[in-house]
Parts: structure tokens; C-alpha cells; sequence
């Protein structure tokens, strides 16, 4: 019996040092001869939200701008992307929406370039939850939303990868992305390590991450806030931004 105290002691002791875990967790992973980081949020847990204007009605534009601000409200950004094509001003393409204040109507009609490339979506961050919803089930449907963001196109709608994704595609760029699971919980944002295709990185969505849903955020200007992780990409000033805080002290 005395033998089995000290194990004892250091099981015990052990599960106290146990570190909480962290608000996102963030992991490099491969597929095929793709490299790929993942990021994984609990939207029932996590303080998950956009950011686009200050109060002066300027864009944020940088993560650092993003920090900042939270900084001063006793909160630190531990995550953020670029979240949705914008202007030249910055301003949303798609709808975009904030509590209480819709900044860009829904466009459910066909248009140029990527984000035209129907069908697209909406990154809907509601109450303990969030979803990606194919644009026109989203019109029908206007699920509360706190905030939400239009992208396109879908990588993936209800377990199917875009219809228009071309496996031998010669279109690669670096791409970023978000994926929900059907009880809107888990939230994965994804950004390539390496130039993909649309129909690799939808894959990577269906395939290996498991999510029915999946919608890109954009291409080439892809970019990562993920301190503990190591990342803080630089580059030219961005239009919406998904973050998630932590209460500092907590």
C-alpha cells in the first residue's frame, strides 16, 4: 500500500498542473502533398465574432488594430482571419451584418469572379452556435445571426464538394476557409501552406475534417493571427475579420 501513495500523489498532482484548454486550438496538418494549418473554435464556448468598423467608422484593417481594441476592453485576441472579399475601401462585398446593424445586403444573384461563382454562402454566428448556410437556404430561411458574413464559393454543401470544382483544375492559390459541423459547434478555419486548388481545399473540408459545410473566405490575400501558434501574417490592409477573445485574467 505505501508503494502505491507516491503514484498516487503525482496522479493527483498532475491532473491539478493540467492547463485549461485553450479557446482555439491550432495544428498543421497534410493531405496528399498539401500542407495545411487548422484552427478549431466551440462556438457554445468561445467568444466568437467579426470585426470590420471602429468606432470612428474606419476599418480595422490589421489584426494588431483588432488586438488593440480588445486590449482595451480587458480582453486579448488569441485568433483571427480574413473573413470575406471586400472592396478597394475595404467595405464587404456580401451581406454583412453586426448585432443590430446589417452593413451590406444579401446578393443571392450570380456574378464575376469567385465570390459570384454560385453557389456561395454565409458565415452566421448566432447564440452558442455558428453555421455555414448556402446563400439562397439562407434567404429563405434568415436564421438569427449576430454576425454574419457572405463569401464565396461554398467548398462544400451538405457533405458535397461545389459542383463547379475541377479535380485537375490549374488554378492555385494560397486560400483560407471555415467549415461548421451540423450542430453548429465546431467551428474549423483553415488556411493552406501551399498554393491548392478549390477542389483540394474543399476536400480537405469533407474529406479530412469531417464538415457537411464549408465556405471560402478568399485566396492570395489569405492570412493567420494565431500567436500561440507562431503566426501573425503581415501583408496589405483587409476588409471583415473573424476573430475570438479571451477575458484577460480569466
Amino acid at each position: 500500500m505505501p508503494r502505491a501513495l507516491p503514484a498516487l500523489f503525482v496522479l493527483l498532482f498532475g491532473l491539478a498542473a493540467v492547463p485549461e484548454a485553450q479557446a482555439v486550438e491550432c495544428r498543421d496538418v497534410d493531405q496528399g502533398s498539401n500542407r495545411y494549418t487548422v484552427c478549431e473554435a466551440n462556438a457554445e464556448t468561445d467568444e466568437l465574432r467579426l470585426f470590420l468598423y471602429d468606432e470612428e467608422g474606419q476599418p480595422y484593417g490589421q489584426f494588431g488594430n483588432v488586438a488593440q481594441k480588445l486590449d482595451q476592453q480587458g480582453k486579448t485576441l488569441v485568433f483571427a482571419m480574413n473573413a470575406g472579399m471586400y472592396h478597394s475601401d475595404r467595405a464587404p462585398v456580401g451581406y454583412y451584418a453586426e448585432p443590430d446593424k446589417v452593413v451590406q445586403n444579401l446578393i443571392p444573384n450570380a456574378g464575376p469572379g469567385n465570390f459570384g461563382m454560385l453557389p456561395n454562402g454565409v458565415f452566421c454566428i448566432g447564440q452558442n452556435r455558428a453555421d455555414v448556410i448556402e446563400t439562397m437556404r439562407f434567404s429563405e430561411t434568415r436564421p438569427a445571426c449576430e454576425y454574419a458574413t457572405q463569401s464565396g464559393p461554398m467548398l462544400v454543401i451538405d457533405g458535397e464538394l461545389h459542383p463547379r470544382f475541377l479535380p485537375d483544375s490549374d488554378s492555385r492559390y494560397v486560400r483560407n476557409g471555415v467549415g461548421t459541423s451540423a450542430d453548429g459547434k465546431r467551428v474549423v478555419f483553415a488556411i493552406s501552406r501551399n498554393r491548392v486548388t478549390f477542389h483540394e481545399f474543399g476536400s480537405l473540408f469533407r474529406d479530412m475534417l469531417d464538415l457537411p459545410n464549408a465556405l471560402y473566405f478568399d485566396g492570395n490575400i489569405s492570412r493567420l493571427y494565431a500567436p500561440d501558434f507562431g503566426r501573425n501574417d503581415a501583408g496589405f490592409a483587409m476588409g471583415p475579420i473573424v476573430g475570438i477573445a479571451t477575458t484577460n485574467g480569466e
